[in-house]
């Protein structure tokens, strides 16, 4: 008989958003066509078999908010960091007029780490960041997902460093972060995973990860989108 399922525990309780969505909650209010724009590496854009978060999280949104037209637009190229990616912002980005964007930055910064230097990327963020902040447009940032090829070894030093540095930039600009690095790192530690089951099957590099950790790091993320936006009336 085959194992069950893992059961996905998203830790809402330790992971939530703590700042609100304005311009989300105000483009659902008005019932119109709304546009979320993802832009990353290819945690965004998808890998192999495995079907990116983008596609997952416009399938949530859409069963939870009826009669909203919500276009989750992925915009992530595999291999890039936010250099790559703030060269893109505009006719990824501000282009498609979005409520959200969701940046997901940081893995290649690491996985490959004598291509890029940290400053660089964290210049790079609080840019997009101030360009952000002057358009009606709410911004979550994602950090950085918990797989060995940016973990073992020396390179977990760096992993926390840089999501320390996403936080900080984050907070200074009051935007939210999805932790996905924290997330997945209480699956291993707190909840009994194996890093074995967050990767996907058969990827040598041991970077991308699995179907199950995709689905379950999307519903954790849109259950904090969610959060956020429940505390208001949407009637």
């Amino acid at each position: 008989m085959p194992a069950a399922p893992r059961i996905c525990d998203p830790h809402a309780d330790l992971f939530n958003f703590r700042h609100p969505l304005p311009n989300l909650t105000e483009s659902l209010k008005k019932r119109r066509k709304i546009k979320i724009v993802a832009i990353g590496s290819s945690s965004t854009a998808g890998e192999a078999d495995i079907v990116p978060y983008p596609s997952r999280l416009e399938m949530l949104l859409r069963g939870r908010f009826h009669h909203r037209l919500i276009d989750v637009l992925n915009r992530g190229l595999s291999g890039q960091e936010a250099p790559s990616e703030l060269s893109r912002f505009e006719p990824d980005v501000f282009a498609e007029t979005p409520a959200l964007v969701i940046w997901q930055v940081g893995t290649n910064a690491v996985f490959r780490k004598d291509e890029f230097n940290f400053d660089d990327v964290m210049v790079a963020v609080a840019a997009g960041l101030r360009w952000l902040k002057d358009l009606p447009i709410d911004v979550v940032m994602m950090d950085l997902q918990y797989t060995p090829a940016v973990v073992d070894g020396e390179k977990l030093k760096l992993s926390e460093e840089l999501v320390r540095r996403i936080a900080q930039a984050a907070e200074h600009s009051e935007v939210n972060v999805f932790r996905r690095f924290d997330l997945m790192r209480h699956w291993v530690d707190q909840d009994g995973l194996s890093m074995a089951e967050l990767v996907r099957e058969g990827d040598p590099l041991k970077l991308h990860m699995s179907d199950w950790a995709t689905n379950c790091a999307t519903t954790a993320l849109a259950q904090s989108i969610m959060a956020r936006l429940e505390a208001v009336s949407l009637t």
